[in-house]
């Protein structure tokens, strides 16, 4: 049952899923109701899972070459790769079908995207072929906001892009900066990522233009959304912290790797802070 919950990546699946309450909150302009909240949630975890289970599958060889994952299920021989394909197809299915009955058409389909999209796009497609790999591939990751926003009404708006932006940026620096901690990994499994390939400073740059893009978003999202002033400021206060930690991450500083570390795990307060800055926003409108 472990090796099962470990294809899964619930670590992960969590991060994803701390967008799209907020997604249905902005959607509802109030609280959903608690069903609809449940059954979204529990089948984006399911969706989620399917996905990082068939990228397991596909990543099992180059998943042996990292230390960081040379301790997955099928790499360890926890759950064999034929059974790793049946659980990720049976989970799959489940989470579409949750969302077909108790949510709506369109959440559905953008289900099936995000599963598709992370899977043949991202990881058999871009990932070992172009270091801008987490850049389009990541698209995948902003998904949750506008499966969200659909579950709640079966439609899209500017708001709803303005949110899907915002991760959207979020996630080349957050990934970038786990990317150079892990750099040796990566160059080993012969995964391109940005740090392995590029100069620290073409990483650095690259890492400031999508967080004043990120901060930039998230104020189109808080205008947008039509939420309070006070919200606005945080948002930017938020956005400008974010920003700060990227001043430590110098070419020649002798902690280099471990400021990256703390970008991070800053990042991923960041996008949680965000998440319940635009629920409590939302609820006090």
């Amino acid at each position: 049952m472990r090796g099962y919950l470990d294809l899964m990546k619930l670590r992960v699946v969590e991060l994803l899923l701390v967008s799209t309450l907020p997604a249905m909150v902005l959607a509802d302009r109030g609280l959903p109701s608690f069903t609809l909240v449940a059954t979204t949630i529990l089948a984006g975890t399911l969706a989620a899972g399917s996905a990082n289970a068939f990228n397991m599958v596909i990543e099992s060889e180059s998943d042996k070459l990292m230390q960081r994952t040379s301790q997955r299920p099928i790499v360890t021989g926890v759950i064999a790769k034929a059974h790793a394909a049946i659980f990720a197809t049976v989970i799959g299915i489940l989470s579409l079908a949750l969302f077909w009955i108790f949510t709506t058409p369109l959440a559905t389909i953008l289900t099936l995207i995000a599963i598709l999209f992370y899977v043949l796009v991202y990881t058999m497609g871009l990932k070992r072929r172009t270091s801008q790999n987490i850049v389009w591939g990541g698209a995948a990751g902003c998904m949750p906001v506008f499966i969200g926003w659909a579950a709640v009404t079966n439609s899209l708006s500017l708001t709803a892009l303005a949110f899907f932006m915002v991760i959207f940026f979020w996630t080349p620096p957050h990934f970038w900066s786990l990317a150079i901690r892990y750099k040796d990994d990566y160059s080993a499994a012969g995964i391109p990522m940005l740090p392995v390939v590029a100069p620290k400073a073409k990483v650095h740059q690259q890492m400031w233009l999508h967080t004043v893009l990120m901060i930039a978003a998230s104020i189109w999202l808080i205008l947008s959304a039509g939420l309070p002033a006070w919200s606005l400021v945080a948002t930017v206060l938020l956005g400008l912290v974010f920003a700060g930690q990227l001043i430590a991450l110098r070419e020649s500083s002798p902690d280099y790797t471990k400021t990256a570390g703390k970008i991070f795990q800053w990042s991923i307060t960041y996008l949680s802070l965000l998440s319940v800055l635009l629920v409590a926003a939302q609820l006090t409108a």
